[in-house]
């Protein structure tokens, strides 16, 4: 079966106003995806629809409405929403698809187009290679006008809450940073309505302010400033989430990172001493913390690892949950970016907010033990994730320049446990992980990754001085070039 042209593992994504992106492109993809995603329903087919907060939002909303109403499809708008809510209303509403018009944690210019199934679960690729197999049709004209469900928000909110009956967070402190994303209203409102006092950043979206330092990746990136914002205001611990808020990190009242590794060792441990943790299994990616998998064989939980992308952890969590057939038990599985899956009957997608209320539970069930105590017995491998920006992507098994320094990187480091080397799914990207025992220094390797990236962007014929990012995952903050 041949590869999706525009569809990545998270939809599909560009700078706006560009194709993909164009508002004549999007209006000729919501007309096609409409004839497939309506399959040969006798009624008009319901689709619902919502965004981030970019400036270029409206527009590809109108343009992707127009496509769908163009082909017979019923819209209703929720407005600005977490990728989340937008699927918990898909499969309440009995709709036939979602849309979720957002580019996650991606900067300001790009945004992106998420279609959701009507179990609000992104689609399987034969999917998306029927709907591309169509673009180009002319999409019509419609007279009518999409439905307005902005006041559905409260639907969200509610199933939220439902999620943790009884959890009072009264006497606590809570310092958000929404990224000046979808968040930046239900968030806030729902740790008030939970009693705690919320201190609240990047709640101000301009359509330009998106991720602009702020949000889950710019505290993975940078953690030491919202670390001293949760230590100076005194909070019990911080959160940060993206840009359509599926992705959450957290912050002890120490100002110490807490990332999805630690999430998810956590969330685990406190499931399957309960007896509910599905199969007594961790579903995450070969990007993982090594030292997860060591956590999990000493508390007698199974990993799976999947490929990067939270449809392959979903996915797993599905077979798994048939194979089990377990009702009243959750399935468990993330990334280290936060990206946390809490699977049950209704609900098959990351949520960040979910996944905090959850957390919070944890702590409460504790006696309110300092996040600090949580994870400190979750020890970590030395690891870093470097990222460069590409012109192209050729396959790398054909670059004998990088085969070669991957050879030397190999006995230049006797310590590696991992080293994975992939290309993004989702934007033009080629991302490095690589993971050593303690005998060596986070410089040591930062010193290969940015020899690997410098190739890899020579060989791509990538303009001199694109962008290079390395990562400290274990720590947090960016490593620099090496003099």
């Amino acid at each position: 079966m041949a590869n999706p042209r525009y569809f990545g593992t998270d939809g599909i994504r560009g700078t706006a106003g560009t194709p993909p992106m164009s508002e004549d492109f999007v209006r000729s993809l919501g007309a096609v995806a409409a004839r497939v995603l309506g399959g040969e329903k006798q009624s008009a087919p319901l689709f619902v629809i919502g965004r981030d907060t970019r400036i270029s939002g409206p527009g590809l909303q109108a343009a992707l409405t127009e496509g769908f109403l163009a082909s017979g499809a019923q819209v209703l708008d929720l407005g600005v929403l977490p990728t989340p809510g937008i699927a918990f209303l898909t499969r309440k509403l009995g709709a036939d698809a979602g849309v979720v018009i957002s580019a996650s944690h991606n900067p300001a210019p790009e945004n992106g187009i998420k279609f959701l199934n009507a179990q609000g679960m992104k689609l399987p690729e034969e999917v998306e290679l029927a709907i591309e197999s169509l673009l180009g049709a002319d999409p019509g004209n419609s007279l009518r006008a999409p439905r307005d469900g902005r006041h559905l928000r409260e639907d969200y909110l509610q199933d939220l809450l439902a999620s943790q009956p009884g959890l009072d967070l009264s006497g606590k402190t809570l310092l958000l940073d929404c990224a000046n994303g979808a968040a930046y209203e239900v968030a806030p409102e729902l740790f008030k309505r939970l009693g705690a006092r919320v201190l609240a950043l990047n709640t101000a979206p301009d359509g330009l302010n998106i991720n602009e330092r702020a949000g889950s990746e710019h505290l993975r990136a940078d953690p030491s400033v919202f670390g001293s914002q949760v230590r100076e205001a005194g909070a019990d611990l911080g959160m940060a989430f993206d840009g359509d808020a599926d992705r959450v990190i957290f912050v002890d009242e120490n100002g110490r990172m807490v990332d999805g590794d630690h999430m998810l060792a956590i969330l685990a441990d406190f499931l399957l001493a309960r007896g509910e943790l599905l199969g007594e299994t961790l579903v995450t990616t070969t990007m993982a913390n090594g030292a997860l998998a060591g956590y999990c064989t000493q508390k007698g939980i199974r990993l799976i690892e999947t490929p990067v992308g939270d449809k392959y952890i979903t996915g797993e969590l599905l077979r798994l949950s048939l194979a089990q057939d377990a009702p009243g038990k959750l399935g468990l599985g993330g990334e280290q970016s936060g990206h946390i899956i809490l699977l049950d009957e209704n609900h098959r997608t990351g949520d960040g907010i979910r996944t905090a209320l959850f957390m919070l539970r944890v702590l409460a069930e504790s006696g309110w033990r300092p996040l600090s105590a949580l994870t400190g017995q979750i020890g970590k491998y030395p690891q870093l994730i470097a990222s460069c920006n590409v012109a192209s992507k050729p396959e790398l098994a054909q670059l004998p320049a990088l085969n070669a320094l991957l050879t030397e990187l190999r006995q230049g480091l006797p310590g590696l446990v991992r080293l994975n080397l992939r290309y993004s799914g989702t934007e033009p990207k080629c991302r490095l992980m690589l993971e050593t025992d303690t005998s060596h220094t986070p410089a040591q390797v930062a010193a290969y990754a940015w020899r690997v990236c410098e190739l890899i962007q020579r060989e791509t014929g990538t303009p001199a001085g694109a962008k290079i990012e390395v990562l400290n995952v274990s720590d947090g903050g960016l490593m620099p070039r090496p003099e």
